[in-house]
């Protein structure tokens, strides 16, 4: 038996676009052998790392 990855909880976000925007989406999904899903999530990872936004600071230790 193998063994099973921790599940990892996630959110859902909904978004309304051009429908050729979505269809260059999902080409470019399918260029690159990904979902829609984790192109997105890719391309937000992405931006926000520029931004230096991702991944969050650790949290601040208040000292003992």
């Amino acid at each position: 038996m193998s063994p099973r990855r921790p599940r990892i909880k996630t959110a859902t976000v909904t978004l309304r676009v051009d429908p050729e925007i979505k269809a260059a989406a999902e080409r470019a999904a399918k260029h690159d052998r990904r979902s829609l899903t984790n192109l997105v999530e890719v391309l937000l990872v992405s931006h926000c790392k520029s931004l230096n936004l991702y991944p969050p600071p650790p949290p601040n230790k208040e000292p003992q």
